[in-house]
């Protein structure tokens, strides 16, 4: 099957003296002018379309253009369907986040982890907390330990904004 882009030149765009034809079953019909081909593909009532204009000669095909177009979009909408999204969640934590708030962002990054989500862990520094991230730092490091099993860890810890990305690891 041949992959055709958007711009195409069918019928009487196409430019050129002679071409190589291939016939709508695929077989070679030889070198020939412009018209005859034009006219072989007027009477078999299909379309002349340029499959590769920098050849030399040009090739052309006989089939019915419509039909292809129509086709190759519903290939394109199959794939496209079948295609899995990554979506990226996100977690906010504090500093001085709490034990039990902690264990229950936790829990909802194992859910997101089980979805096959990505997941996003913000480390929000509020005031003096700038001056000592290091402890917040700590609960990012404390995190990424839980879930090194199950998810592999992506630690960015930049100036203002420190935060660690869990990709789930694929189960082979």
């Amino acid at each position: 099957m041949f992959i055709i882009s958007d711009k195409v030149r069918i019928n009487e765009k196409i430019r050129g003296k002679e071409f190589r034809v291939i016939s709508d079953s695929g077989e070679q019909l030889g070198i020939m002018s412009s018209q005859a081909a034009l006219d072989l593909a007027g009477e078999q009532e299909l379309d002349l379309v340029e499959i590769s204009p920098t050849a030399n000669p040009p090739v052309c095909k006989i089939m019915n253009y419509g039909k292809f177009k129509y086709e190759q979009t519903r290939k394109q909408k199959e794939a496209k369907k079948n295609q899995k999204q990554v979506i990226l969640k996100e977690v906010k934590v504090s500093a001085r986040i709490d034990d039990h708030d902690l264990e229950t962002k936790m829990g909802h990054i194992e859910k997101f982890l089980e979805k096959e989500n990505k997941v996003k862990v913000t480390l929000t520094l509020f005031g003096r907390e700038k001056m000592h991230s290091e402890l917040g730092i700590g609960t990012l490091e404390m995190i990424a330990e839980k879930f090194a099993e199950v998810a592999d860890a992506d630690k960015k810890y930049r100036d203002k904004q420190k935060h660690l990305i869990l990709t789930p690891k694929k189960n082979s």
